[in-house]
């Protein structure tokens, strides 16, 4: 977790750690010496920082990867914040004859590519209107960290192993609280998708549910409806994120006590009772996100009106039908030796090529999950007679043959796929 530190502060203000004076100037610092964050120092950003320092522009690591590095992971993708403008970046890698894949500019930043690596780097923003959609370029650290959503995101790291923090960023993942940068009516109201950024860093940073502010509670109800106007690609990012993080359940039910869920295409009239099963039965089984979503939904037609409204994909509209279509019928076979024959015989007959995943994942869903583990390991065996096997017997009407494939495909099944061919086709001469 938090490891090799060396702690350090700037007050510029002499205040506590506490919410009013998130509005107030406080520079905590301190080293971080991590193998995770060497382990960042590839050739590529070796020269590119070396570029910087001789333009005299500063570059830090910036947000949810410095959050990540304090945990202790080393993050997937790494972003960068700089004072210089897209214009001086371009200028500056134009020079030193640096690949940009975007070298028409951005309005916020520019994509180098040095050493077959790609860097994503921005320019610090500052708002100069209320809705926070107009921003201009600032050389401000302090400035650019009011803009972001909430403190565990708000902290740069230098490439001097130097941890900038001005909202308390440190602070609240070492005691697991989520709380946004300054007011959160202001933060939600700049990006309304910030609502379900609380949510899904809520399951992934805090260890026990139920510890929210209450200002920031209100402002997620008074401004949920903002949700209404944003497209639903985006939301499904989000949700995605929170139904497979931690407390599922809490933040289902607060996101429909907080009265959130209309906004963003769940059903009114949803389960909530079913989602807490099911949410404990899949729990460590690594669920689709459709799959636990799936049990907020009493009809099918609940599947089609979040698809109007998320834009999801092919696959998990297709998971969710199957799941509400097949969970009462499709169960385990208590009074039979073979539990699993049901779900056999159902993957058997059917033609459709993603079915395997599906019965997967309606097992972690009932809860079955020695079912599940059986499932994983067994591969659905071939049928071994053809139509050109039987032709070979004599029979040469087609209506026949394949009446004949459908009466060996019930014995191949009956025999629980054990049969062989010259069995199947011995049954035909019995017959």
């Amino acid at each position: 977790m938090l490891r090799y530190l060396h702690l350090g502060h700037r007050p510029l203000l002499n205040c506590s750690w506490s919410r009013p004076c998130l509005q107030k100037q406080y520079l905590f610092t301190m080293k971080l010496q991590s193998p995770e964050f060497q382990s960042l120092f590839t050739e590529g950003l070796k020269s590119l920082t070396e570029l910087f320092v001789k333009e005299n522009h500063e570059l830090r690591i910036a947000g949810g990867e410095v959050r990540d590095l304090l945990n202790g992971v080393k993050p997937q993708d790494v972003y960068f914040a700089t004072t210089a403008t897209p214009a001086q970046m371009k200028e500056m890698f134009w020079s030193a004859g640096i690949h940009m894949i975007n070298n028409k500019g951005e309005k916020h930043g520019i994509m180098a590519r040095l050493h077959e690596e790609n860097f994503e780097i921005s320019t610090l923003l500052i708002d100069v209107l209320i809705d926070g959609r107009h921003a201009e370029f600032t050389t401000d650290w302090q400035k650019d960290t009011k803009r972001r959503d909430l403190t565990v995101n708000s902290m740069f790291l230098g490439f001097d192993d130097t941890l900038f923090d001005y909202f308390i960023g440190y602070e609240d993942l070492k005691n697991k609280k989520v709380q946004f940068v300054g007011h959160a009516e202001q933060r939600t109201q700049e990006d309304y998708p910030r609502i379900l950024r609380y949510f899904r860093f809520y399951g992934s940073i805090v260890e026990k549910p139920g510890d929210h502010d209450p200002e920031t509670l209100e402002a997620i109800a008074e401004n949920a409806k903002g949700l209404a106007g944003i497209s639903g690609e985006r939301i499904w990012v989000e949700l995605k994120k929170i139904l497979v993080g931690n407390h599922v359940n809490h933040l289902i039910l607060l996101i429909y006590d907080l009265d959130v869920a209309p906004y963003i295409g769940l059903p009114a009239n949803a389960s909530l009772g079913k989602f807490n099963k099911v949410s404990k039965n899949v729990e460590g089984f690594s669920p689709k996100p459709m799959t636990l979503l799936a049990s907020l939904f009493k009809v099918r037609d609940d599947v089609t009106k979040l698809d109007l409204r998320l834009k999801i994909s092919k696959e998990d509209k297709n998971l969710g039908l199957f799941i509400v279509k097949n969970r009462k019928d499709l169960i385990k076979a208590t009074d039979s030796s073979e539990p699993l024959k049901l779900y056999q015989d159902f993957l058997i007959a059917s033609r459709e090529s993603d079915v395997t995943t599906c019965v997967c994942e309606l097992l972690k869903y009932q809860g079955e999950h020695c079912l599940l583990k059986e499932m994983q390991q067994w591969s659905v065996p071939p049928f071994p007679v053809s139509g050109h096997d039987i032709r070979k017997t004599g029979i040469s009407s087609r209506k026949e043959i394949g009446a004949l494939l459908q009466q060996l495909q019930e014995q191949w099944k009956k025999s629980g796929y054990q049969m062989e061919k010259d069995e199947l086709l011995s049954y035909i001469k019995k017959n």
